[in-house]
């Protein structure tokens, strides 16, 4: 094993360029002859444009020009599209309302584009912005998700009647009534997966530019992958060949994402430096992000659970409402629809699952892809349902979901959703969880607590999810007659040390030192293809790219080194970074090999590798958790997670992934809470002094352990972890807080749980005693 190569954990080699102000970010881009974009929102949710006029603001001091909706419409601009289409259960497709990159005569959401100021500087565009005169006349919204898809709910578009998008449905339904029919038990649960804003670090942020003299644009963009963006951009919106785009992304202070998507303002933006003959930059500030990013999650899911006397699973049962907002984003109907519901079946053999999926417009933000996409809500449905049944049935929750956990041997196990999963030992990951937890020393710490005036509760939840699955990936490695390695890779750093692991694939094969090695991301001109950052993907599908392309490397200096060495290439071993006489003493290096070439690149080889399958990463989570009988405060003790994500690439950068990734799930289920009036549509948290967000005393050290069970469809026997830590920590922490508030008739808390609606719980189980 090479010293910086595959399974060590070597510290991430981005950090120090990072942590000391040298990243370059999207802001950090000047072009010559920059301007600055400033948009006009709409202030309203559903309205009628009835006048806009921007004649004063286009004499303003410093102004350069104004675009409008009219003006795209005019020149041929496209629409932005959707790019999965589904169809409902009776076969017919889904609308597809357009998009426009500016509103053509009616807004439907709060921070819907208008108009786009171009001028000298941020602050003159600023201020152009408030002279823009637009009258609007106001029209019934419809915000509420529960009531939205009712007879009397205003419209969102005339092309889709009642609101509806699909009415979708996955599974055996005839099967799946007849295992509730026979049961002995059925539990139901109905839950809220709340609304989530993305909030990165970094914001999203754009920089334009348009060349007349051979027709080019580049965008520097803020993204989770160049080639998605550059497509439609080329064929869906200007409708033009696609190396007439150059699609540049540096570093990115974060995804989750909400930053894979086509927005409008990179629409805009490109359209004004061709129009205006300058470069145009674009950076949210907070409060925009706030009513422009795309959000996450807003599903309202009932859920039953049918069983048998023994508490064998039967079947399984779903039916959810998911807001998909005033637009159909990128992916937004494939999330709560094939993304999240393949996982249904959780860890568990059930013989029969059906779920059925309502699409949802309504004149809110978009809803698309946030950190897990769709598999964190599945998880919730499942785990929820299974501590419900533990507690209504009286069975321990470890022992309820050991009787149904899918046993090792039956690998590979097709589920009752479809799909297969090729390796897991989930009895295992949840009894060194239990372990580590000290789950047996439980009673004890409560009745502790309880004598300082506080609740204590313990939750168990584990997940499945399928990642690191979908379309090819493509790496090239070149290699200078120095001996230096150049990585070219279409995936896209977000922030997860991607160089660093891809560093550590070459190394382990070359043999050569991490800062040998440069890795290229986010150039559309300089990486030919590539899939982006999303679904967990970079290094399982990316790395193992980058391990044939390296491995073809390997080759080819070993029949170089063959011929300098005066030897048969079949007698040539590579060892310990140097190309060796099997048996002998005489051997050389990388670096002398390529510096025999007369070429300034002496290799150049290109890896491909398209999954055949998805990786199925599992684990255990078991949070600890106190409530404050009189205030309602609850507080984190403990927080535990055995994980299988295979073999492991770098521990570190795994241990790195499963930390955030639970603050996000923290953060969901007990803080972060997106308010709409709902009438007006107006968002009421729409900064940071009204949405909460875990801060670093809201999140436990995470005692994150993991067991290495080799994925049998990834040829470097990785399985995706990137969005694990989310999809497990929304179901332990709630069940934690249940458990908590049992003594009081508590048998669900919706997320966001916060101190108000907690102490209103032990309020009401108080008073239901007193009774």
């Amino acid at each position: 094993m090479a010293k910086f190569g595959i399974g060590q954990p070597v510290r991430r080699s981005e950090d120090p360029r990072l942590l000391t102000g040298r990243g370059q970010y999207t802001d950090d881009v000047t072009l010559p002859g920059q301007a600055f974009g400033c948009f006009f929102r709409s202030p309203f949710a559903h309205a009628t444009i009835t006048a806009l006029d921007t004649t004063e603001a286009a004499q303003a001091p410093g102004v350069i020009g104004i675009v409008t909706g009219a003006d795209l419409a005019a020149d041929g601009i496209g629409t932005l599209p959707v790019q999965v289409k589904i169809k409902s259960r009776d076969g017919s497709p889904m609308p597809q309302p357009p998009r426009p990159a500016l509103a053509q005569g009616r807004v439907r959401h709060v921070g819907d584009p208008v108009a786009l100021v171009v001028a000298e500087t941020l602050d003159a565009a600023r201020d152009a912005v408030d002279l823009i005169e637009a009258d609007f006349d106001p029209l019934p919204a419809a915000v509420d998700l529960a009531t939205t898809l009712e007879a009397n709910a205003p419209q969102v578009w005339d092309e889709a009647p009642g609101n509806q998008v699909f009415d979708w449905g996955m599974g055996d339904e005839a099967a799946t009534y007849a295992a509730f029919a026979g049961a002995a038990h059925v539990v139901t649960v109905k839950l809220v997966n709340n609304r989530l804003v993305a909030t990165p670090m970094e914001g999203r942020a754009c920089s334009a530019a348009y060349d007349p003299g051979d027709g080019r644009f580049t965008l520097y963009v803020s993204s989770q992958g160049v080639h998605a963006i550059k497509g439609q951009l080329a064929e869906a919106i200007f409708h033009l060949p696609a190396d007439r785009f150059r699609v540049l992304t540096g570093d990115v202070g974060g995804g989750f994402g909400m930053k894979i998507f086509l927005y409008p303002e990179y629409v805009a933006t490109l359209y004004a430096a061709r129009k205006f003959g300058r470069p145009v930059k674009w950076t949210a500030d907070r409060t925009e992000a706030f009513i422009c990013d795309d959000h996450g999650r807003d599903n309202l899911t009932t859920a039953e659970l049918a069983l048998d006397a023994d508490g064998r699973f039967l079947g399984l049962r779903v039916d959810t409402i998911a807001n998909l907002g005033a637009y159909l984003s990128n992916f937004g109907p494939f999330i709560p629809t094939n993304a999240g519901n393949r996982m249904l079946s959780g860890l568990y053999a059930i013989p029969a699952i059906y779920a059925r999926v309502r699409g949802a417009f309504t004149n809110t933000q978009p809803i698309d892809a946030y950190r897990g996409a769709g598999r964190p809500e599945a998880a919730y449905v499942v785990e929820r349902l299974v501590d419900v049944a533990a507690r209504r049935m009286g069975i321990d929750p470890v022992s309820l979901r050991k009787r149904n956990y899918i046993p090792p041997e039956a690998m590979p196990y097709e589920t009752a959703t479809g799909l297969t999963y090729d390796s897991g030992e989930f009895a295992r990951n949840l009894t060194d969880a239990v372990e580590t937890a000290d789950l047996a020393g439980f009673p004890t710490r409560k009745a502790a607590a309880r004598a300082r005036g506080k609740l204590r509760g313990i939750g168990i939840s584990t997940y499945v999810e399928a990642c690191a699955g979908g379309g090819a990936e493509r790496a090239a490695v070149q290699v200078d007659n120095t001996g230096n390695v150049t990585v070219l890779i279409g995936t896209q750093t977000n922030g997860q040390g991607h160089e660093t692991a891809y560093k550590q694939i070459v190394s382990e094969h070359l043999g050569v030192a991490p800062e040998q090695v440069t890795v290229v991301q986010g150039d559309s001109d300089r990486v030919a293809t590539g899939g982006g950052t999303g679904g967990s993907r970079s290094v399982p599908v990316g790395g193992a790219s980058l391990a044939e392309a390296v491995l073809k490397v390997q080759e080819r200096a070993r029949v170089a080194a063959a011929d300098m060495l005066e030897a048969a290439a079949a007698d040539i071993a590579f060892d310990d970074g140097r190309f060796q006489i099997v048996g002998t003493d005489r051997s050389v290096s990388l670096a002398e090999v390529a510096a025999r070439s007369d070429a300034e690149t002496a290799f150049d080889e290109t890896g491909d590798f398209k999954p055949s399958a998805a990786t199925f990463p599992n684990g255990a989570h078991i949070c600890e958790i106190e409530v404050d009988m009189e205030t309602g405060v609850p507080a984190i003790i403990a927080y535990t997670v055995v994980d299988d994500f295979g073999k492991v690439m770098n521990p570190m950068l795994v241990a790195g992934q499963v930390h955030g990734g639970i603050a996000q799930g923290i953060g969901q289920a007990l803080y972060e809470h997106t308010v709409f009036d709902p009438e007006s549509g107006q968002l009421l948290s729409g900064s940071l002094m009204d949405y909460a967000l875990p801060r670093a005393d809201s999140v436990p050290f995470v005692n994150f352990h993991y067991n290495e069970i080799p994925c049998r469809t990834n040829p470097l026997g990785i399985k995706g972890a990137g969005e694990a830590g989310t999809i497990g920590a929304c179901p332990a922490v709630i069940n934690a807080l249940v458990d908590a508030l049992s003594e009081f008739g508590v048998e669900h808390m919706d997320m966001p749980a916060r101190p108000e609606t907690i102490w209103q719980a032990i309020d009401g189980g108080r008073r239901a005693a007193a009774e």
